[in-house]
């Protein structure tokens, strides 16, 4: 998964007299309604907080790595809640509430899904987030809302008519401008999220007789879960730390090699965490100078390490003395870092937690290389996706351009394809494109298509040549694509078949601008199979300003005919893809009755950019649920 573009709005927070309080920062989002949501969730709202402590909002101060932590617990939670239990697409919003003379700052989580009838419940009835809880123990869904109430100040549930929404308020640490104010606590400052994965009666008091035997496993099982779902190493640091401290350790430090190592990498640090937390920074910066790198001859196993600060100077160790083991991190038979932990006050640990442990850290390990291995993908696919958009759009003489771009599938580039360039002879050509399919196969013509549009425009072809030719290649290309598939599966010693090749049909408006002496722009235009593009005159009159013509991939000898206009100052041209027209609301399309002409006529009087937006928004409140197919947009209007 790509990462997820924040919609950023402000939203005025009602005091305690009814008055706003003032423009609130708040990010929203819509995903999916499957078990890639929560980490979804969890990234937009680690790019909100980045975001607004890059802004240097006033309540960013508090902003720390627990806040954070806390709210990426949180919102995993409560999305998967939603997904599993509601099984709907879920909407997310994300607000930063600054303090006031009543409340300290705090950041607040609203969850909604489309199933208001599915009530809230903790009894366990209808499963649980990884499975059923066995006899005595608080059922995992149960333990979800336990988790909850426990990291919020305040939670609740909120219906409306199709929504139901479960809301946190997290306050900001170490945030009060208004220091005689005294806010309600909410929450002890020492019990941490992780600890609530374990049953009850084991997080009271530790017990190693326990470790034994189900306790272990069930403790496997859960990390196992929580663990597994992970994209991102920090947090997987993060959430193993605290699944080990206090549970089976009073302190520990994670770090984790370097992606790239080589003679010179220094592992880095990447997660400190103590059953005290006053200590956590001591530890940490005790830690830092001396990197924890394990000798290759060690296995997977626990290795005594001496006790942290034991040989400073004045001889006075960090807190109590007692056991520290170090464990290497694997994962497909490579180093990925260190685990160190320690236990105050005695002088051995059992051997089955030990065993225990090393049990955990290899889970650790299998859930940084995953991650590493996301990491890795989802670059080479934004470095691959620079080719298939351009870097930026040309700027026309004496026309103002608005572009809406959002790809459906998680922020990767597929079918949906938009180019704006400059060509010889006063010339800008501008291209709006749409290929059959989704996903990669798509991709493969979104990035054959834009440069050989280019290529054909500048080499001074006209409008509707430009498209002949272009018709011809994507129609040689796929003559190659399904002789290449059917060597490949002859090869294989399967049989080919008339379908063993993906056909390349792709729709496409075509246009040329050229700047008029008075103002404005000529415009010629060929639309093959693609939605027509609509005129808007000062006046809120709409019109077609193309004719349909067939799509391209089809048929060998396709002709295209150009159509001519003066696209005067003041007029706006609105270009649109089918994720546009054919937004569905059940049985209905945006476009039925013509109904993306009734918006555009509302829009006359707007800017290009409130053009853009306004459609935007009309296309999104058309349904409940998010988009399913990519949306594009241009709007190019005359001065």
């Amino acid at each position: 998964m790509g990462s997820i573009p924040l919609q950023r709005d402000i939203v005025q927070r009602p005091g305690t007299n009814g008055a706003s309080t003032g423009a609130q920062p708040a990010a929203r989002t819509s995903l999916p309604g499957n078990l890639l949501a929560p980490a979804a969730g969890r990234r937009f709202v680690a790019a909100a907080l980045a975001e607004w402590s890059g802004l240097g909002l006033p309540a960013a101060v508090g902003f720390s790595e627990r806040l954070a932590d806390d709210a990426a617990v949180v919102v995993s939670e409560l999305v998967t809640n939603a997904v599993v239990h509601a099984g709907t697409n879920v909407e997310l919003l994300f607000r930063l509430e600054e303090a006031t003379e009543d409340e300290a700052a705090a950041l607040v989580l609203e969850i909604s899904d489309h199933h208001p009838a599915r009530a809230v419940r903790s009894d366990g009835s209808e499963g649980g987030f990884a499975g059923a809880a066995g006899p005595g123990e608080p059922a995992e869904y149960g333990r979800g809302l336990e988790l909850v109430a426990t990291l919020a100040e305040r939670w609740g549930i909120t219906y409306r008519t199709g929504l139901k929404t479960v809301w946190a308020r997290l306050p900001v640490d170490d945030w009060n401008p208004f220091p005689d104010a005294r806010p309600e606590p909410g929450f002890q400052q020492g019990l941490r999220a992780a600890e609530l994965l374990a049953p009850t009666a084991r997080r009271a008091l530790r017990d190693d007789a326990d470790w034994a035997g189900r306790g272990a496993l069930s403790f496997l099982a859960e990390a196992s879960d929580l663990l597994a779902g992970q994209l991102d190493e920090d947090i997987v640091a993060a959430l193993a730390g605290q699944l080990l401290v206090p549970r089976l350790a009073d302190w520990c430090a994670i770090w984790l090699e370097p992606e790239t190592p080589g003679r010179a990498a220094v592992p880095r640090l990447a997660k400190v965490w103590h059953v005290d937390e006053t200590r956590i920074q001591p530890l940490r910066t005790l830690l830092e100078g001396d990197p924890l790198r394990l000798p290759e001859r060690v296995g997977t196993g626990p290795v005594s390490i001496p006790w942290p600060g034991s040989a400073e100077d004045d001889g006075q160790p960090d807190g109590l003395e007692g056991v520290a083991l170090a464990y290497r991190i694997t994962s497909g038979g490579r180093t990925l870092g260190a685990v160190l932990l320690g236990r105050e006050g005695i002088a051995r640990v059992p051997d089955e937690v030990t065993a225990l442990i090393e049990d955990f850290v290899r889970r650790v390990g299998l859930a940084v290389g995953a991650a590493r291995a996301y990491t890795r993908q989802a670059t080479i696919s934004r470095i691959l996706q620079r080719g298939l958009l351009p870097s930026k759009v040309a700027d026309i003489p004496g026309v103002v351009s608005s572009l809406v771009y959002e790809p459906s599938d998680d922020g990767v580039v597929g079918g949906d394809f938009y180019d704006i360039f400059p060509c010889p002879n006063d010339r800008w050509c501008f291209v709006l494109g749409d290929v059959q399919g989704s996903g990669p196969e798509a991709a493969v013509v979104t990035g054959l298509a834009r440069p050989w549009l280019r290529l054909l425009a500048r080499e001074g072809f006209q409008a509707d040549e430009v498209l002949v030719r272009l018709n011809r290649l994507l129609l040689d290309d796929a003559m190659e694509a399904a002789e290449a598939a059917a060597l490949m599966v002859a090869a294989a010693g399967g049989q080919h078949s008339a379908d063993s090749g993906q056909s390349r049909f792709l729709s496409l408006l075509y246009g040329e601008l050229v700047p008029l002496p008075g103002g404005g722009a000529r415009c010629t235009l060929v639309s093959a199979g693609h939605p027509l593009p609509l005129l808007l005159r000062p006046d809120g009159s709409v019109r077609p300003a193309a004719e349909p013509q067939l799509l391209l991939g089809v048929m060998d000898d396709a002709v295209y005919e150009t159509q001519s206009f003066d696209l005067a100052p003041g007029d706006s041209l609105l270009c649109v893809t089918d994720g546009v027209t054919e937004r569905r609301s059940g049985p209905l399309m945006f476009d039925d009755e013509d109904g993306l002409a009734q918006a555009l006529s509302g829009c006359a009087g707007l800017s290009a950019e409130g053009i853009a937006d306004r459609i935007k928004h009309a296309v999104h409140a058309f349904a409940e649920r998010p988009p399913d197919d990519d949306l594009a947009l241009l709007v190019l209007q005359a001065e």
